[in-house]
């Protein structure tokens, strides 16, 4: 068999079978593999940025990896805003980038690239195979490392000619080595026995839980730990996956804006974390701390995500006697249909009366999706994405993502219109792929959340010529043509009637949807 053979083989023995690709002239070859090997599935996308959200947001619902396929430095560099938002997410992710063949480089050709040093910013692992023979040990590797703990992105760089060549041959697996996540480092004792202590101590003290401890058992048993110890709950601004509806521990998500994030956080003694980092502001503001831990407060790091944050949390819950199912629980209680003008308010209340058991909700809604969180806490159980790494355009290819991994779940893309244009081939996939994503386009015609940046960031008197800048009107975007020009079938809403009505049949039909719901900006 040849390289590129041995590597789709490789990948699909060790628990990768699915590849989201936007392929050139050096990866015919494993394209063409894919005729060989029926069990890889490869999704096309229109553009890297998709292909990269799109296996992003695969792992973060199967738990396990994609590949992709991008074609040399260029296009692994169009994918890279998504690929920082999955290294953010601790998604497990190959990256298989082409190169020019190794006979090929001493000529400089005009796409030639340092793709390692690209590679470097977002891959935890990156390798460049220069032997067909050494391929599917490379491939093996790989897996092994996006698997993690914690999960990363994997970057295998793979030339033509070594792809081409004769001489592959598929890496055995071996056990336990990259077809599962490993459990990572055991807790100090020391460590949590401090934790322990602070939580038993009387002082106010708030457990603060991201990656794996937002969602499953974990989820619950962190619910029972703050039970038992009297502790505040919260959780990461953008968790990669937070379990959440009816049923599920309620759990509030750190405000995004720093001053409402600080003043939520302020009298807190002692911070506990759980897979997650100690909060920073997202941006710096002039007079503004960047560090959002109140004085006096003591952060203990319990587990980090390449620890074993699952021993942790069970040690702790023994140290202080938590019970297992003795946690809050969230109640369901869903809101009515909105009636009126149509609003960001009226469209979140709406998806909150509407939104189906299982759902996924894919959140790029920004500012305009602001009331979503609080209109959906009591609708049935569901999964919620979020921005992990704040670079725009993640929204509709995760939601292409995740509904090729639950393909028996109605995934729904929260999309605000500014973010939405820079990954808007999304669509076409999602009509390619029959995928069940119901996307609502919250359409205010403007960059709402950089005006409301433009004016914290203490800018002198921003006047009309900036504020064009943010502007996206002259002309008006129509996404209802661009939706049906790839392929799905969309319509608009300018009441809150005719978005519920919209809203409701989208949801009830197989297959891919867009509603644009047209909405004054907040500011």
């Amino acid at each position: 068999m040849n390289g590129a053979q041995s590597l789709v083989r490789t990948l699909v023995d060790h628990g990768v079978d699915t590849c989201f690709m936007n392929p050139g002239t050096s990866e015919m070859h494993f394209v063409a593999a894919l005729d060989d090997v029926h069990a890889m599935r490869g999704v096309l996308a229109l553009f890297e940025g998709v292909a990269t959200g799109a296996a992003d947001g695969y792992a973060r619902i199967a738990g396990r990896p994609a590949a992709t396929l991008l074609h040399l430095g260029p296009g692994l560099g169009n994918g890279l805003a998504n690929l920082h938002n999955a290294r953010r997410a601790h998604s497990p992710m190959v990256n298989i980038v082409g190169d020019h063949a190794l006979s090929h480089r001493a000529y400089d050709a005009q796409l030639q690239s340092d793709i390692e040093t690209v590679a470097k910013n977002v891959s935890a692992f990156v390798r460049t195979t220069e032997s067909t023979a050494q391929l599917g040990t490379d491939a093996r590797d790989a897996v092994a490392a996006a698997y993690g703990p914690p999960g990363s992105v994997a970057t295998l760089i793979l030339p033509a000619d070594v792809s081409w060549s004769e001489g592959g041959q598929v890496a055995p697996v071996l056990s336990g080595t990259g077809t599962r996540p490993g459990s990572g480092t055991l807790p100090d004792a020391y460590t949590i026995e401090a934790a322990g202590a602070a939580l038993r101590s009387g002082e106010r003290t708030a457990l603060f839980i991201g990656g794996r401890v937002c969602s499953g058992p974990l989820l619950n048993a962190a619910a029972d730990l703050a039970f038992a110890t009297g502790a505040e709950l919260l959780c990461e601004t953008f968790p990669a996956r937070l379990a959440r509806g009816a049923g599920r521990p309620p759990v509030e998500r750190l405000g995004y804006l720093a001053e409402f994030a600080a003043m939520r956080l302020d009298g807190i003694a002692h911070l506990v974390l759980l897979d997650a980092k100690s909060p920073v502001s997202f941006f710096a503001y002039p007079g503004k701390p960047s560090d959002l831990v109140p004085d006096g407060c003591t952060v203990h790091t319990v587990a980090g995500p390449g620890d074993d944050v699952a021993a942790a949390i069970s040690a702790l819950s023994d140290l202080v006697g938590a019970m297992p199912g003795t946690g809050l629980r969230q109640q369901g209680d869903r809101p009515g249909l909105a009636t009126g003008p149509l609003t960001a308010q009226t469209v979140c209340q709406t998806l909150g009366a509407l939104l189906p058991e299982g759902a996924i909700v894919s959140d790029e809604g920004n500012t305009a999706g602001l009331f979503a969180p609080g209109a959906t806490s009591g609708a049935p159980p569901h999964d919620w994405l979020c921005l992990t790494g704040g670079a725009i355009g993640q929204g509709l290819a995760v939601a292409v993502g995740a509904a090729i991994a639950a393909p028996d779940r109605r995934v729904v893309a929260l999309e605000a219109d500014g973010s939405a244009l820079y990954t808007i081939q999304s669509l076409w996939t999602m009509a390619r792929e029959g995928l069940d994503v119901t996307t609502v386009i919250l359409n205010n015609h403007s960059y709402a959340v950089l005006n409301m940046e433009l004016d914290r960031v203490g800018a002198e008197a921003p006047g009309p010529r900036a504020r064009d800048m943010l502007d996206l009107g002259r002309p008006d975007i129509d996404f209802v043509q661009l939706a049906t020009g790839l392929g799905l079938h969309a319509t608009r809403a300018t009441s809150s009637e005719a978005f519920a009505d919209q809203l409701a049949r989208a949801l009830a039909t197989p297959g891919p949807s867009l509603i644009e719901a047209v909405v004054p900006g907040l500011l």
